[in-house]
């Protein structure tokens, strides 16, 4: 790699966490620290949504989406899955963002504080914990991946657990210093980066590839967008299935942009419940472009390679596109896509700090301690609470060193654990009314082991003489919700009233920001 790579990477390495410890420096209160007082402009927050939820996954594992079908392509489909996101995501505006507006709520786990109790606030919050922690750590290996190949090229063998301390002892930086505030104007100038990246890659690839490529491509199905087979096996284990993309594409996104606080924090940011709106349909958007670029990207790499697939490349789908950075850009252009992939991780992690501090100030805590301690008593919890995380996160980012699967689908089936109970969980609470708490952290509960059975263990026959496979990721969160609410909603009948607690947590109107 050109010594101008390497410069364009020490820049950034130095700039990001100089960037953020300035816009936030002047944290005073812990409300600042974990939502920025309600102060942030939604378009701003869009895009910290968009780079939150992206990470390294997308940056070097959407490419090879096009060829992870076994000896074939999945072309464009994958595209579905964000076209339910944009329907998730307008549900989840008008259903529970304004619960998370009334009042001073901070978390999303709150408004089950109210519903339920302190027990059941406290329990959600320890499964986004859990639930978060094993999806970061995917996140860090993902990024430690073009790290390991950068460094090899020099003659350095560095282990992934090395990487990954780097990475998260950088981002922690701004993230203990600069809160939320630092954490979503670094975002934007990450997600500008990661981008402004990939747009030069298809420029740089647009000279490389032979005439007539797109239409081979789009004879060869590199170019098919909907999969509307309906065959009741491809239904439940084929994730580029129409119905299963946007059905559970939709329950998804309403679990996880409506039930994480990962994502929740952020629209709490905005300076009104509208902008909360504008900001989270507006991800919605810009993700389904921002994948649909992505895919592109991978359709040039097909092409530049000699339409082939990653089998008969003789590598992991995942390594394509790092391997291009890597090897075929010319000077300058493969720092600013190192630097793009080094945005996302950073940008996710920074994050998954901050929320992760805020869920254990605000939700475990604050709940069980019954201390209303002083406001800068709860600003320094919280920064002690992101140094705590960052150095499990760094742990945990170590142990996922082994994967078949695109990183991308490992990621997103982590979810399928604690998804379904954390948004079933809210629905119980809205629509059962007879439900206590002791019902809803019953059905929680088995709804997570339910849901570890169904990930680790069930298989599904598929034809004769073939290997059994697993249920397509997004069926999790809608299977999880159903027994939530069968199994709260039928310990429920025990009660012959409703739980006064429901009518004092009904829907009013959001108190004014």
């Amino acid at each position: 790699m050109h010594p101008v790579d390497l410069a364009i990477i020490v820049v950034y390495l130095a700039a990001m966490p100089a960037i953020g410890v300035l816009v936030g420096r002047k944290q005073r209160s812990a409300t600042d620290y974990f939502i920025g007082e309600r102060s942030l402009p939604w378009w701003a927050v869009c895009f910290s949504i968009v780079a939150t939820e992206t990470s390294t996954l997308t940056v070097i594992s959407t490419p090879g989406l096009i060829w992870a079908g076994q000896g074939s392509y999945n072309g464009l489909t994958y595209l579905q899955l964000p076209f339910g996101y944009i329907i998730g995501r307008i549900l989840v505006s008008f259903v529970l963002l304004p619960r998370y507006f009334k009042g001073k709520q901070t978390t999303a786990y709150a408004f089950l504080g109210e519903r339920f109790g302190s027990t059941m606030q406290g329990v959600s919050s320890i499964a986004f914990i859990v639930t978060r922690l094993l999806a970061e750590g995917v996140r860090l290996f993902a990024g430690a991946i073009p790290i390991q190949l950068i460094l090899s090229y020099y003659g350095v063998h560095a282990q992934y657990w090395q990487i990954v301390v780097v990475l998260t002892a950088l981002t922690v930086i701004y993230a203990l210093v600069g809160g939320i505030k630092a954490v979503v104007w670094v975002d934007v100038i990450q997600l500008s980066i990661y981008i402004g990246g990939a747009v030069v890659a298809m420029i740089v690839l647009a000279t490389k590839l032979p005439s007539g490529w797109t239409s081979r491509a789009a004879d060869t199905g590199i170019f098919k967008l909907f999969d509307f087979d309906v065959d009741i096996l491809h239904l439940l284990t084929s994730q580029y299935a129409f119905v299963t993309a946007v059905v559970g594409g939709a329950i998804f996104t309403m679990a996880s942009h409506g039930a994480d606080q990962l994502i929740v924090q952020r629209f709490l940011s905005c300076r009104s419940i509208a902008d909360g709106r504008k900001a989270l349909i507006g991800s919605g958007i810009a993700v389904t472009i921002q994948f649909g670029l992505f895919l592109f990207v991978g359709a040039m790499l097909w092409a530049h390679n000699g339409f082939k697939n990653a089998q008969q490349l003789g590598g992991k789908s995942d390594n394509i596109f790092t391997k291009f950075i890597t090897s075929e850009l010319p000077a300058g252009v493969a720092g600013l896509l190192i630097a793009a992939i080094l945005a996302s991780t950073m940008g996710a992690l920074a994050s998954a700090l901050n929320a992760l501090s805020n869920s254990t100030v605000a939700d475990l805590y604050q709940r069980f301690t019954k201390r209303k301690p002083e406001d800068s008593t709860l600003l320094r919890h919280g920064r002690v609470w992101t140094l705590v995380w960052a150095v499990v996160f760094a742990v945990f980012g170590s142990l996922f060193s082994s994967t078949n699967n695109p990183v991308i689908e490992q990621g997103l089936s982590i979810t399928g654990y604690t998804y379904g109970a954390m948004l079933g969980a809210f629905f119980l609470g809205m629509w059962v009314k007879r439900a206590r708490q002791l019902d809803a952290i019953i059905a929680f509960v088995v709804t997570v082991a339910v849901m570890a059975v169904v990930v680790l263990a069930v298989r599904i026959p598929p034809a004769p003489g073939a290997k059994p496979v697993v249920l397509a990721f997004p069926w999790y969160t809608l299977l999880g919700v159903g027994i939530t609410l069968v199994v709260g909603g039928g310990l429920s009948l025990r009660h012959r009233t409703a739980d006064p607690k429901a009518d004092a947590t009904a829907l009013k109107e959001p108190e004014p920001v």
